[in-house]
Formats: structure tokens, sequence, C-alpha cells
């Protein structure tokens, strides 16, 4: 791989792959340290990328897998035993309670981010590729390797888990006022 072309894919997608895997795991230093995961395996093989999607989706992709490696060799080590860490249906929660960076945030925003954490993983990785790295239905979907038609009807359903969540939470946060 040329050096002109590691450097281009660099510049010019670091930032939102990192901000994409600090909403997945809630730590700058994990998502720091999976950053670096995603250019190890971007440098090992960008020979192989046939240019079916745009670089963008691809780094996505290789970032998705990193992540779900990192959950899953998590889920493996705090439970002790070898069952299959199924990220499609499993939450993808992280150790850490919330990133430095999340606690600047307004208040609604955390409430957003702490509900979803309650979504499945899948719901999670389509509401942050969608809302928070504001990718298309089709770069979603080809980063996830689905057709338009899940990651519409995987949206649908977060935002409707999230809708009732942020409503139950409301319900008892003013009960708890009165």
């Amino acid at each position: 791989m040329k050096e002109s072309i590691f450097h281009r894919l660099y510049e010019l997608y670091h930032q939102d792959v990192f901000q994409f895997l600090i909403y997945l795991v809630k730590n700058r230093t994990i998502a720091e340290d999976l950053s670096h995961e995603v250019y190890v395996r971007v440098l090992k093989s960008y020979e192989r990328f046939q240019g079916r999607s745009s670089e963008k989706t691809w780094l996505f992709a290789i970032a998705k897998n990193v992540a779900i490696d990192y959950f899953r060799k998590n889920t493996v080590r705090s439970s002790h035993s070898f069952n299959a860490f199924n990220w499609e249906t499993e939450q993808l929660v992280s150790p850490t309670k919330s990133p430095e960076s999340f606690t600047e945030l307004n208040d609604e925003m955390q409430q957003l981010l702490t509900a979803l954490e309650k979504c499945t993983g899948d719901q999670k990785m389509v509401i942050i590729m969608r809302y928070f790295q504001e990718l298309s239905i089709s770069e979603t979907a080809a980063v996830l390797n689905w057709t338009e038609g899940k990651v519409k009807t995987t949206q649908h359903r977060a935002i409707k888990q999230l809708r009732e969540l942020l409503t139950t939470s409301k319900k008892e946060a003013n009960q708890h006022d009165s």
C-alpha cells in the first residue's frame, strides 16, 4: 500500500472512525487503541479492497468488526465462558460508564446515550452510523453488509425503542420530582 494512500485515508476518516468507536466503547483510550487496530487492518488488507463500496464505508466496516471483536473478547473474559457472542442481539455495553467528552453534553443527549445502551447491537450500530456519523442508508447498509430495507427496519425499531425508553425515563423523573 502506498504511503500517500494510507495518509489520505487517515486524514479524511480518522476523526469519524474514532468518534464512531468512542460512541460504542465510551472510553477514549480504548477507542484510540481500536482506531489504531483499524488502521493496522487497513494496511494489511488495502490490496484486497476492490472498490465495490466507498473507502469510507469500507473503513467503517473494519471499525465495526474491530469493535465487535473488542466486545466479544470482553464478554468472554467477563463471563469466563466461551459461549458465542451474538452482536446482532446482544447489547454492546461498554464496561466504562461514559467518556470524558460525554460529561459536557446536555442532559437530553446524555439520556439518549444512556437509552442507546439498552438497544441491541444492531440498533446501536444503525443509530450511531445514521445519526451520529451521518451515513446514508445505503452507506450504512454497505458497512453492515445488509439490505437497505434491513437498515430502515432496524432504524425504525431502534427509534421506537428509544422513544419508549426516553418517555419512561421522563415519567420516572417527573414522579421523582413530585
